[in-house]
């Protein structure tokens, strides 16, 4: 679908970055895509052209006809309702409801407590090495795929988490499941998760915004 005007900056690694570029495919949406590096010169984020922008020194931003919206959750909310077809949420209230909680709970409860300001907190103040850092984030991630797990397997979900086709929820749960690949967390005890990611990760909208094939993907990181 043509949608003049969306742009989207964002990281290729950023968890929630990764969020929106899910739904923007899922959506059938063109959209343009501005890299802002988050370790170069200081983190591109803390620049002033950033800041003017996005005032939170966050990614990602997503600008629709010169209007910038901040914070992966709001800007999928935003997408459904200016553009409503393939919903990311289900027409269910009960069932809305629970979608958002879950996306809500790896959005705002676990992808924070591995954020690069978080860890880099860590190392410069609390003089954590790369080590103790990855064990504070394998700690956290396990809390919070334990309770998404007994979260899933409550709901009693199909080959999704609500319906026949993914939508918020899976948005924010692939990219979840990929940072506890990055950090080498074991998976073995979320079969629920497993089996939804698997899904997911057969669908174009998300092998298209999977983190290896962005733009700004670093050479060693790319995939096929």
């Amino acid at each position: 679908m043509n949608a003049p005007g969306l742009v989207l900056h964002h990281y290729w690694r950023s968890s929630a970055s990764y969020r929106v570029r899910i739904a923007l495919n899922l959506k059938g949406l063109e959209y343009a895509i501005r890299p802002v590096h988050l370790l170069e010169g200081g983190g591109q984020q803390h620049h002033d052209a950033y800041r003017r922008l996005n005032p939170q020194s966050l990614v990602p931003t997503l600008v629709h006809d010169g209007h910038a919206i901040g914070q992966s959750l709001a800007i999928l909310e935003y997408l459904d309702e200016r553009f409503p077809g393939n919903p990311l949420l289900p027409a269910d209230a009960l069932a809305r409801a629970q979608v958002r909680g879950l996306a809500l709970y790896i959005a705002s409860e676990g992808q924070p407590l591995m954020n690069l300001r978080v860890l880099q907190y860590l190392q410069t103040t609390h003089g954590l090495d790369e080590e103790a850092r990855n064990d504070w984030v394998r700690h956290w991630l396990t809390v919070n795929f334990c309770n998404v797990e007994a979260q899933l397997t409550a709901l009693k979900p199909g080959d999704y988490v609500s319906g026949d086709a993914p939508g918020m929820a899976e948005c924010c749960l692939v990219p979840h499941a990929f940072a506890a690949a990055r950090f080498q967390l074991d998976m073995t005890t979320y079969p629920t998760v497993n089996r939804i990611v698997g899904n997911c990760l057969q669908v174009p909208a998300f092998q298209k915004a999977h983190p290896g094939r962005q733009p700004d993907t670093p050479e060693e990181f790319r995939i096929g």
